[in-house]
């Protein structure tokens, strides 16, 4: 019997030839590959630089001043007790933008720095590139919105004094609601980023669209206009994360919305990274 030839391919130590192995020559694990290895590599690559953990350290701090202030203002000015959880929901308005820096931050690095042409070199298909990067940002903006809104209703208890009421129902709710509504934010800024490939760019029209808008809607007044701010992505979620309120439709429509203007950004970004070079 010839015991030379070794059909199943392995070596004398009965490792397989192609095993991968460590840099000391040990055996090793094959690195992740496929939608799974794209979404470890945009993970690792959002960790990498310091403005997500800046953004995010930023957005906790003034979840809680300005959850403190909220309760405060509605205790000294004796208004009637609301659910706690709405002045986490009110916070959203600002600490949005936490979150809108760190997914600009992880689109617009690559562009800057150029690395996203070895991106694209090892990923192709463009499309997974875009679904890996707003799946990972998405993710850990509806977790750590959710978190900020835990932390702020626990300051906000504090500081109205008995001027709110608590219900863990009604609370939980608020919490994973205002988890949901910056996730989408997170996903829409994925897209606004890859259409703009600038940080001023993108962050110009998402503080626009978030944030500058609405607030003339609301301020110039008028039924036209505040229908057309109830259409509008801070609109519809603070329609979703506030309770109490009036809202013109559900909150199934509300998450609707802003689903439906996260997926038409998203579409934008799609087509501009698909019909431009890096």
């Amino acid at each position: 019997m010839n015991t030379t030839a070794n059909t199943t391919g392995t070596g004398r130590n009965g490792r397989r030839a192609d095993a991968p192995q460590n840099a000391d020559g040990t055996p090793g694990r094959r690195p992740a590959g496929g939608f799974a290895g794209e979404l470890a590599s945009e993970w690792t690559k959002l960790w990498s630089v310091r403005a997500p953990y800046l953004a995010l350290l930023a957005g906790l701090v003034i979840t809680g001043v300005f959850t403190f202030y909220y309760a405060s203002i509605a205790r000294i000015n004796d208004l009637p007790v609301q659910p706690v959880g709405n002045a986490a929901a009110a916070s959203a308005v600002v600490t949005q933008f936490a979150f809108v820096v760190m997914a600009t931050v992880a689109v617009t690095s690559e562009y800057s720095t150029g690395t996203v042409r070895a991106t694209l070199l090892w990923v192709p298909r463009r499309h997974r590139v875009q679904a890996a990067k707003a799946l990972v940002v998405g993710a850990v903006a509806g977790v750590g919105g959710a978190a900020f809104a835990a932390a702020g209703t626990a300051v906000a208890w504090g500081a109205f004094q008995g001027r709110a009421s608590f219900t863990a129902g009604t609370t939980l709710g608020q919490v994973l609601a205002i988890g949901v509504y910056q996730g989408l934010v997170a996903v829409l800024t994925v897209g606004v980023a890859l259409a703009a490939r600038h940080p001023a760019g993108a962050l110009s029209v998402l503080a626009a669209l978030l944030w500058a808008l609405p607030s003339v809607f609301l301020g110039l007044g008028g039924d036209i206009l505040a229908a057309v701010n109830d259409r509008m992505p801070y609109g519809a979620g603070d329609h979703l994360m506030r309770v109490g309120g009036t809202a013109p439709y559900s909150s199934a429509t509300a998450v609707l919305i802003v689903t439906v203007w996260a997926a038409v950004a998203y579409s934008v970004g799609l087509y501009v990274l698909r019909r431009r070079d890096a």
